[in-house]
């Protein structure tokens, strides 16, 4: 059953459940900021998987971080269960006056449900039309229009029956200060103390990374006085091979590597101080859009309206320009093709060069 909202409701504890993962969660953020700017007296917490906390925890308008482990079902059964009730429990204890449930998943629907928020929004997903999925939520927003919006909007879709204002409402990425000193030491480290890009060609999935040959191409072209390259990844073993072997395949005195040093929001602040990012789809990529950063962002086969960057200052190289592309729904994953094989790299420096020169 649906209620009516009324235009006086202010609530006063707000909480918002997104489970998924790094670059989802920093684009949650546009329904944090308009929610703040609509109620600024509220305490706004967010519900999320830990490993996804770096990407809101120096967001200044969010009071608490409730934590999913998803390691609490490696220890066992009741370790799970105990877990969750804890969490449960403190969900209750907070008086959420308003639950916005961003997430697909039957978890999500049972705690905003189990939340006991008299209002509970979550989305009318056509896998999700079931009786027990309309009980844990009392507004449902159609999911109708989804495939012709970004994820930002579609976010702030949830937003509709509070009748909340959306314009306005940026992706955000915050840091601290010690983020950026940190991000200045590793800096240092490399004898860098002018300007700077960061290029970033990892991902966590092989299939949306450009070849090792071309980015190294990409770097020499790049190489210019006065303007380092500083490359960046995650500290996983294959990311960090990737870097080793683009390092080798390359002859730019100009290039750096301080990949798998930063944690999330240090990477940040070294994106937010640098003249250019390249980078593929991933989260860096989403936080360089945020911080309105100059993005060049090579995409393959992702759904490039829903997760183009987000923002004004970034050009788009999409593979499907170049070829035939498979739709994004028949990917394995797991595959170790690479399917931005086809962007040439002349289009890539052209692109970096239109930043850089201006």
């Amino acid at each position: 059953m649906v209620s009516q909202i009324p235009a006086s409701f202010t609530p006063r504890n707000i909480l918002v459940i997104k489970l998924r993962h790094h670059g989802d969660m920093l684009l949650t953020t546009p329904v944090i900021n308009a929610l703040h700017q609509r109620y600024p007296n509220a305490a706004i917490d967010v519900l999320l998987y830990q490993e996804t906390r770096p990407m809101l925890q120096a967001h200044p308008a969010i009071r608490k971080l409730h934590l999913i482990d998803r390691k609490w079902k490696k220890q066992g059964v009741w370790h799970q269960l105990k877990q969750e009730l804890k969490l449960v429990n403190a969900i209750r204890d907070s008086h959420y006056d308003v639950v916005i449930n961003l997430a697909d998943q039957w978890r999500s629907a049972l705690i905003a449900r189990l939340s006991g928020a008299p209002v509970r929004i979550g989305f009318a997903y056509n896998k999700r039309d079931n009786p027990i999925w309309r009980y844990c939520h009392n507004q449902l927003v159609s999911t109708a229009n989804f495939s012709q919006l970004h994820t930002v909007e579609q976010n702030l879709l949830a937003l509709s029956p509070l009748d909340v204002p959306t314009e306005n409402s940026p992706v955000s990425m915050c840091y601290s200060d010690d983020d950026w000193r940190a991000a200045q030491q590793q800096l240092q480290n490399q004898g860098i103390h002018g300007p700077y890009m960061v290029l970033q060609p990892t991902s966590r999935w092989t299939f949306k990374c450009w070849d090792d040959d071309k980015v190294a191409a990409l770097i020499d072209r790049l190489n210019q006085p006065g303007l380092r390259i500083v490359l960046t990844a995650a500290p996983d073993r294959k990311e960090m091979a990737m870097i080793e072997h683009i390092l080798s395949l390359c002859h730019n005195p100009q290039v750096s590597t301080i990949a798998g040093q930063l944690s999330l929001p240090q990477l940040a602040a070294l994106i937010d101080h640098a003249r250019l990012f390249i980078g593929v789809d991933s989260a860096p990529m989403h936080m360089a859009a945020a911080l309105q950063t100059p993005c060049v962002a090579l995409f393959g086969p992702t759904k490039l309206q829903q997760w183009r960057p987000w923002g004004v200052n970034n050009r788009v190289i999409w593979a499907g320009d170049y070829g035939s592309l498979p739709s994004p729904d028949s990917i394995d994953t797991k595959t170790e093709q690479r399917y931005l094989s086809a962007i040439p790299v002349d289009d890539v420096v052209a692109a970096a060069r239109s930043y850089l020169d201006a």
